[in-house]
Order: structure tokens, then C-alpha cells, then sequence
């Protein structure tokens, strides 16, 4: 089964590939503000509608995320995933320091609220993780 491309700007590409059930982003470049909430809303709406239960989430490209993102995702978006169904997280760890700290931040506190998630640096072996997961 093929994969959909939900959204490609300048900042992210986000797919959803029907046969493992399963959102995926690839940021390109440090994204924040309206366009983080874009790239993360439209994953969303694809998880939503397609009874999906996995993200696989490669920010290899991205930094740390500002405050008023980080409290966004975490007021808004973060439970409406939770509402949606969102059970398992691959995260590709950011290449700057400050963007693994943050994103392994975020991957403990989401496990905390049930999240099963799991750190890689190659998205090849995320997806292959998500892939054995139900």
C-alpha cells in the first residue's frame, strides 16, 4: 500500500503510510510558531481519520522548540492525540544537543501519560520498531 503525502512545505513533509498505520514527519529546517502547529495538526487529522495508533516523528533537522510551542503541544495537541487514539512514538533525535534534550524531554513526559515511545538516530530503524508494534 502506498504512502500519502499529507503535507511538503519548506519546513516539513509529513506522510501517512497506510499499510503499518502510521503518521510520519521528516522536518527539514528548525521550525516553530504557526508552521510547527501546521506540520503537527495535519499529522494529527491523518492519525484521527485513519484510526492510526503510531508517529514516527524524524527531527534530525530541528532544534529545541520555543516555550509558547512547547506549552501549545502540551495543552492542545498532546491530548487530542492521547483522545485520538496515539499510542506509540519513534523519535529520530535532533543533531544539536539542545534539540535531544528537548525532544527526550518531551518523550519522558508523554510516556509518563502512556505514551510508549522509544529515541533512534535513523528513522530506518524507528520505522522498523513502529512497524513491530500493533
Amino acid at each position: 500500500m502506498p504512502s500519502i503525502v499529507i503535507l511538503d512545505n519548506e519546513y516539513a513533509t509529513v506522510w501517512y503510510h497506510e499499510e503499518s498505520k502510521m503518521v510520519h514527519h521528516h522536518i527539514k529546517k528548525w521550525v516553530s510558531g504557526e508552521s510547527l502547529k501546521t506540520v503537527l495538526n495535519e499529522g494529527y487529522k491523518a492519525l484521527k481519520k485513519n484510526g492510526a495508533t503510531k508517529w514516527l516523528s524524524d527531527d534530525r533537522l530541528n532544534g529545541a522548540l520555543k516555550k509558547e510551542d512547547e506549552d501549545w503541544a502540551k495543552a492542545d495537541w498532546f491530548p487530542k492525540m492521547l483522545g485520538a487514539g496515539w499510542k506509540h512514538w519513534a523519535v529520530v533525535l535532533p543533531e544539536k544537543l539542545v534539540g535531544q534534550m528537548n525532544m527526550k524531554r518531551f518523550t519522558e513526559d508523554y510516556a509518563k501519560a502512556g505514551i510508549n515511545a522509544s529515541l533512534f538516530s535513523d528513522p530506518d530503524l524507528g520505522r522498523k520498531w513502529l512497524d513491530g508494534l500493533n
